[in-house]
């Protein structure tokens, strides 16, 4: 009998909790506007897999990468992000410039490796003296690996049906 006025304590609890949080409060709901991008940019582009992304690189930024519209934070949630800019923190240009992509085409993890191949192209043409540490980290090479396609004869790629010897 103890458990449940525990349990039902707990769950009023946690209610209130919910109800106290609001949206307003949090840091990222605020800063939701959309930034403006104008003048003049360098445009590279990023594949992987099926993904393709257009990037834009414009300098006198605050560090802002904007993908589909949305914050990239926002649009790639948990390590994507980090991932995405890691061609920053090499080249030590974190926030130097704003980003505008425009990704199209393949999974999460496809559209994370284009757009981080972008950005390092991007940072390559305006600065050629950044090639040596993308070079070294290996954010200049495109991954070439692509889906296998299926066998006439086989269940997937590779996957063939079960052999009997009589």
């Amino acid at each position: 009998m103890a458990d449940k006025k525990t349990k039902d304590i707990m769950e009023d609890e946690f209610e209130a909790a919910i109800d106290d949080t609001t949206f307003d409060d949090k840091e990222w709901a605020k800063n939701e506007s959309v930034v403006e991008f104008s003048g003049k940019y360098i445009k590279a582009v990023g594949r992987r897999k099926q993904a393709s992304a257009q990037v834009r690189l414009y300098e006198g930024g605050k560090g802002v990468i904007m993908v589909n519209g949305k914050r990239a934070a926002e649009y790639f949630q948990g390590e994507g992000f980090n991932n995405i800019v890691q061609p920053l923190k090499v080249t030590g240009h974190n926030r130097d410039f704003n980003f505008s992509v425009i990704v199209k085409g393949g999974g999460k993890f496809g559209q994370v490796d284009a757009v981080k191949l972008g950005i390092a192209r991007a940072i390559f043409t305006l600065d050629p003296n950044t090639k040596e540490a993308l070079k070294v980290n290996g954010f200049l090479t495109r991954d070439p690996r692509q889906v296998e396609r299926k066998k006439p004869g086989l269940r997937k790629a590779r996957k063939a049906p079960q052999w009997s010897k009589r």
